[in-house]
């Protein structure tokens, strides 16, 4: 069972909540150092804001003593906070609301005992890929028979392709 919890808020962030939902579903149950690795090969604009999240809440973490090692996302958690409300100029003198929405991100580290968290390991050196054989241009099929010519038409179809005047 999980004993120490530190947690961490984010209040006020000019992202969507639906947006930064996204983000966060991958980080849930990670370790520390693995979630900071998910966030560095993601390219969302949530992802800096997120990060100082975490690391905040791994200082707090460390303030309490908690083992650095066995640091895992319990919970992360985003709720929607404030939204802004504003008028976007339409056709013949209407207006539609923009809405601009904020949202509240909460995180909840929790010191593991003997279970393993789910995760994955960062390559400290990425291997050369191998390179493929040569490809051999595509063969080129010899030209179809001669095209048949044009059959005429006839009159049927001459009146019902035309455009009516």
């Amino acid at each position: 069972m999980p004993e120490a919890k530190a947690t961490a808020k984010l209040r006020n962030l000019d992202i969507t909540p639906r947006k930064v939902r996204r983000v966060t579903h991958l980080l849930k149950g990670l370790q520390v150092d693995n979630a900071l690795a998910e966030l560095t090969m993601n390219s969302t604009r949530s992802v800096l804001p997120l990060t100082k999240l975490i690391r905040s809440a791994a200082a707090n973490a460390k303030e309490k003593k908690l083992n650095p090692e066995k640091l895992v996302i319990g919970s992360i958690r985003v709720d929607e906070g404030r939204t802004l409300k504003r008028l976007l100029p339409q056709g013949r003198g209407r207006a539609s609301l923009v809405r601009k929405r904020f949202s509240h991100v909460t995180v909840e580290l929790v010191e593991l005992g003997s279970a393993q968290p789910k995760g994955f390991l960062m390559p400290k050196r990425v291997k050369k890929a191998k390179e493929l054989p040569a490809r051999t241009p595509k063969k080129v099929k010899p030209a179809a028979e001669e095209p048949r010519a044009k059959e005429k038409k006839g009159f049927m179809q001459k009146v019902f392709s035309r455009k009516a005047v």
